[in-house]
């Protein structure tokens, strides 16, 4: 299982992540983490500390010469702003001490109350530095690590807003390609009407000193069939998804595929329609209406995830009744820096909270059901599956156990049974064709073949024919 653990405050010096179960041999930067977290600070609506504050990655364990280990990932966040005054050092100091100003009127909606109760605390700084939403940067960073290793076996994902406040959108979903056209987007809305008015709706929450809640569609493109389990509750992959989504601050919703619409359905239109494509020899469903799962299995279709933000519970005119907890006289809570909105940089967050479950996912499923999945799912073309973990394979060759041919063109799926890639070409000596490939790679030189020549040098040995493998 990929696992990761976060620490560090809202004001403090830095934000820490470990990140645990990533394969040796993945390509890693700086400049990948450093680019999922500017994404995070776009979004019309956000407060003022997005401006000034920039994200100070380092790697500081687990990466040697821009490739992974195998070993726990440790990536530090330095907050600027700690670096650039000395307006936190003494109210955050590690060292003993008191602050000279605590919060005690607990502002509604937020941790500040029941953390504060749970803990002991009379300072609801003591809760609110560490439950704040400023945590998710480490999230993002974590999941660019997930995201990266998906994005071995050809799997995507992005995510737009799909409705601000009263806005709605009802354009056509997105696809990878239009990713960049959807993070220019002030709002991170694919529906240009729609992002104008969802702009306008931010525009007079902020005169009023309001906040804004909203919905966010996550879309992983290029799930192979198979992660998850129908066996055990907490391998399941919608719940693996849930709850991950759930997590993130202020969410407080989730939805796979189209799940609380189809509640009111009757059952004959409730479900995704299977149909056999004789182009591609795949089951295939066309529509989403059960987001990609099914018995807690990915079925091989987009998968759809939607989180429901709710409203900020800060604002920048407080007007919400609370109580002091020191003196109990009513009043209204305090105001701490905010945004209007947060709902395009959750979808962001989003984006890495999908990642890191499908990897779960990933891992979780047995090792009979990889067979499974390399026989009649996409076979994973730089990830080499063993007994009990994820290897990738060395890009300048290697092998894939259990795969016997690979499409000259590296296509995503290949039917072992006719041995035709998804794009209906091969490439025979130095030629395309439109027939079955009789000189391909094979991607277990070390095991025995009717015909050809193998050897113990990765990606050496060319098989004459492929469906004289033994298997």
């Amino acid at each position: 299982m990929l696992r990761f653990l976060t620490a560090g405050e809202s004001h403090g010096q830095a934000l820490v992540v470990i990140v645990e179960g990533l394969p040796a041999g993945l390509d890693v930067t700086v400049e990948d983490i450093q680019s999922e977290l500017s994404r995070r600070r776009l979004g019309f609506g956000r407060g003022p500390r997005q401006r000034f504050e920039q994200d100070d990655v380092t790697l500081l364990g687990g990466v040697r010469h821009g490739r992974t280990l195998g070993s726990p990932v440790a990536i530090e966040i330095k907050n600027t702003e700690w670096f650039r005054s000395d307006k936190w050092h003494e109210e955050m100091s590690p060292a003993p001490g008191s602050t000279k100003a605590p919060l005690t009127r607990v502002r509604p909606g937020h941790a500040d109350l029941p953390g504060m109760q749970k803990y002991g605390f009379t300072d609801a700084r003591d809760v609110l530095e560490r439950a704040s939403a400023r945590e998710t940067a480490a999230r993002v960073a974590a999941g660019t690590l997930a995201k990266l290793l998906l994005r071995t076996i050809d799997v995507e994902i992005l995510s737009h807003v799909i409705q601000m406040g009263s806005v709605r959108s009802d354009a056509p979903r997105p696809t990878i390609t239009d990713l960049s056209a959807v993070d220019e987007s002030p709002v991170r809305c694919f529906d240009r009407g729609a992002a104008e008015r969802m702009v306008a709706e931010v525009e007079s929450a902020a005169k009023d000193g309001d906040s804004l809640g909203g919905i966010v569609e996550v879309l992983g493109y290029g799930v192979p069939v198979g992660l998850g389990s129908h066996v055990h509750w907490d391998r399941k992959l919608d719940a693996l998804l849930a709850q991950a989504i759930m997590s993130i601050q202020a969410v407080k919703g989730v939805e796979i595929g189209d799940g609380f619409e189809v509640a009111g359905r009757r059952g004959s239109s409730a479900h995704d329609a299977v149909r056999w494509d004789t182009d591609t020899q795949e089951y295939v469903r066309d529509t989403t209406l059960a987001g990609g799962t099914e018995g807690g299995i990915s079925n091989g279709g987009l998968l759809v995830v939607r989180a429901a933000m709710k409203p900020l519970a800060t604002l920048n005119k407080p007007s919400l009744p609370t109580v002091d907890v020191v003196t109990k006289d009513a009043g209204v809570s305090f105001k701490e820096r905010t945004d209007v909105t947060a709902v395009p940089a959750m979808g962001v967050v989003a984006e890495r909270s999908h990642g890191n479950r499908k990897i779960d996912g990933w891992q979780a499923t047995s090792c009979s059901s990889r067979a499974s999945l390399r026989r009649h799912g996409r076979p994973p073309r730089d990830v080499v599956w063993s007994d009990h973990s994820v290897h990738l394979r060395n890009r300048r060759g290697g092998s894939i156990p259990g795969h016997g041919v690979q499409c000259p063109h590296r296509c995503s799926r290949i039917s072992e049974s006719v041995r035709r890639c998804r794009r209906g070409r091969h490439r025979s000596a130095g030629a395309e064709s439109t027939s079955p490939p009789t000189d391909v790679r094979c991607l277990a030189p070390s095991r025995s073949h009717d015909v050809g020549e193998s050897s113990p040098t990765f990606g050496a040995t060319r098989c004459d024919s492929p469906s004289a493998h033994r298997r």
